[in-house]
């Protein structure tokens, strides 16, 4: 493997969105505040902080509107949120406080895609003009792309690079027909399926397509913060990760426990590599979402220091 570990390191926080939407207890609006104002003076400059799904879904976000209306002024703080549809993007931009660019969502898993969206591979490039559109008449273009269970799926298995690649493949060519040239593929490992082997291999595939790469890893299995740092090693600067390990996908069996943003910083101070994060106060801010969950979480060092 190239070692090419990158001098500094940008930390993407999902927690709020990703470790609420999981819990099985409807969290206050407050608490959740409470939390990203902590996560926000740790340093953090983007935090994903709710998701624009419909309420009878998922009613531990029913509160999104509520909850990004009340976001602290953080000069330094990107606020973010995820939104899967049109509708759920037009209810986002309708608030005024977020800072979203114009994320596309897809997966080389057709099952998760019909369980988790009611949608498809091909319904999902059919839908690209109608999402370029729409985004430029908010003065926007397409961002990036995410790929879930990049590197394995619960519903159909282990997921080769060739199927990853034959999908952002897809995506690109179809984009530059629209003018619209990605900055970046998340490659997601939804359900902690990746190894460092398949994941050395699905990135190395993936970063030939000339599109920088970013990892959104789950430790499900417990190789969640080795896959970091492979990712680390083959150049990757951008990780997202959940204050105490917390979340999950509510539609994906087995979807749980994201990689703890205190550890991926913990191993990040320990390679030399900047993040401009305060690791202490991240690790307050774990310990209060284990107050307000009643448990402790699967995060190691936020229990060390």
């Amino acid at each position: 493997m190239n070692t090419n570990i990158p001098r500094r390191v940008l930390i993407r926080e999902v927690g709020p969105r990703e470790g609420f939407q999981n819990i099985p207890t409807v969290v206050p609006t407050d608490r959740k505040l409470e939390l990203i104002t902590l996560l926000a003076d740790a340093g953090l400059t983007q935090i994903e902080v709710t998701s624009f799904v419909r309420p009878d879904k998922v009613p531990q976000l029913a509160d999104a509107e509520d909850l990004v209306r009340h976001l602290p002024e953080r000069r330094n703080t990107s606020w973010k949120a995820l939104y899967l549809n049109q509708k759920g993007f037009e209810r986002a931009e309708a608030t005024g406080k977020l800072s979203n660019e114009g994320w596309l969502y897809t997966s080389p898993s057709e099952t998760f895609l019909r369980e988790n969206t009611n949608s498809s591979p091909d319904k999902g490039i059919n839908d690209i003009p109608g999402w370029c559109s729409l985004l430029r008449s908010y003065g926007k273009s397409v961002y990036g792309l995410m790929v879930s269970n990049a590197f394995g799926c619960n519903y159909e298995g282990p997921i080769s690079p060739e199927r990853v690649t034959t999908v952002v493949s897809r995506y690109l060519e179809v984009l530059k027909k629209y003018g619209e040239s990605p900055g970046e593929i998340c490659l997601a490992d939804t359900v902690g399926l990746a190894n460092p082997h398949s994941l050395e291999q699905c990135v190395t595939a993936v970063q030939k397509l000339g599109v920088p790469v970013s990892l959104h890893l789950h430790d499900t299995r417990g190789l969640g913060l080795l896959n970091v740092y492979v990712g680390l090693q083959m150049g990757i600067a951008t990780f997202e990760s959940s204050v105490g390990g917390v979340g999950g996908c509510p539609f994906t069996p087995g979807a749980s426990g994201n990689v703890a943003t205190e550890d991926v910083l913990y191993l990040c101070e320990s390679l030399g590599v900047e993040t401009g994060v305060d690791i202490g106060r991240v690790c307050q801010a774990a310990r209060l979402l284990e107050s307000i969950v009643g448990q402790l979480l699967p995060g190691k060092i936020y229990k060390t220091l």
